[in-house]
């Protein structure tokens, strides 16, 4: 059991709980890659959890594996009680109707061939919930559409952030209990990117979700976050209260990507450098600390042994054997 796990264990606030997870894809004849290499992590109700992370750190595959769309090939997902590896396949979708996602891609993401008002109500017909109608009307003018003038609409009629609004509708339409955002925003312009993190805010509030935000940038995470996890070849780093990671982040690979945002004011000298050499194949990883070869701290105990995450100050854990002051 990992020390974020340990640390929460008592809590009755938890929603949803992962531990040791690990998710792996055949790689080449004979191998296989881990994408996401033994994960915990709890998320609180009603909190964002954000993880960041670079592509191919593995933030997407992990939330996929909690929807159980990528089978976890190690690993324990409990969402209230219940471990979610352990379903079967009839099991798991009725669970999906608590579990639902927004999807990077808002156009793709739609079907082209039916109408707006059809696309909210697919998974209310698929439970054949009695009250389908109103809770798309409900669905559609909490994301701001009014069903009457646009339900009859198909999908390519609409902008990326009002296709955004629709593929939020139809997760809402089911009254989750969690929406995991697989990147919502990164599609959109800067304008509709705010409009939409304004919205998603507001649903939390109105409608007590809890959401698990994944996005690589930044900027976003830090606007829409309760807490923050930062991932790095397919392992933790460092998770903790958002303000407190932005302030003092424990993980130099934390450090390096709060470096590497910009400033908005002209008069300030960008002095960001990227760290030293390539990232690692995940194929094969470095042994012990997965950054220790870009990192400016790397001594002989990080390629030795693994670094655990350590409760370096309240609620703020750091998987480093030499951490930040």
């Amino acid at each position: 059991m990992t020390a974020t796990v340990e640390a929460h264990q008592h809590r009755t606030d938890i929603v949803l709980s992962v531990e040791d997870l690990e998710v792996e894809f055949p790689s080449g004849r004979s191998g296989s890659t881990r994408a996401v290499a033994g994960i915990s992590f709890d998320v609180r109700r009603g909190e964002t959890l954000g993880i960041v992370g670079e592509s191919g750190c593995g933030k997407s595959t992990t939330a996929r594996a909690i929807l159980q769309l990528t089978r976890p090939s190690k690993g324990t997902i409990r969402f209230e009680g219940r471990d979610l590896t352990k379903l079967s396949h009839r099991e798991m979708r009725a669970v999906r109707r608590k579990l639902q996602v927004v999807l990077q891609d808002p156009i793709s993401s739609l079907n082209p061939r039916r109408k707006v008002r059809d696309i909210v109500r697919e998974g209310l017909s698929i439970w054949d919930v009695p009250d389908a109608e109103l809770r798309v009307r409900r669905a559609m003018e909490a994301v701001g559409l009014d069903v009457d003038s646009v339900g009859d609409r198909l999908p390519s009629e609409f902008s990326g952030g009002q296709c955004q609004r629709i593929s939020i509708a139809r997760a809402l339409a089911l009254e989750p209990e969690i929406v995991i955002c697989d990147e919502p925003v990164s599609a959109l312009d800067v304008s509709v990117q705010a409009q939409i993190v304004n919205l998603l805010e507001d649903l939390k509030a109105q409608y007590g979700l809890t959401l698990l935000f994944v996005s690589h940038d930044l900027s976003v995470i830090r606007v829409i976050s309760d807490r923050v996890m930062v991932m790095y070849l397919g392992k933790v780093c460092e998770i903790g209260p958002v303000a407190e990671m932005f302030d003092n982040p424990g993980h130099p690979y934390t450090r390096t990507l709060l470096d590497a945002l910009p400033v908005p004011d002209p008069e300030v000298e960008w002095q960001s450098a990227p760290p030293a050499g390539e990232v690692p194949s995940v194929i094969a990883p470095p042994s012990g600390c997965r950054f220790r070869t870009r990192c400016p701290r790397a001594r002989a105990e990080c390629a030795a042994e693994e670094p655990r995450l350590t409760e370096t100050t309240a609620g703020h854990f750091v998987s480093c054997h030499f951490p930040l002051e």
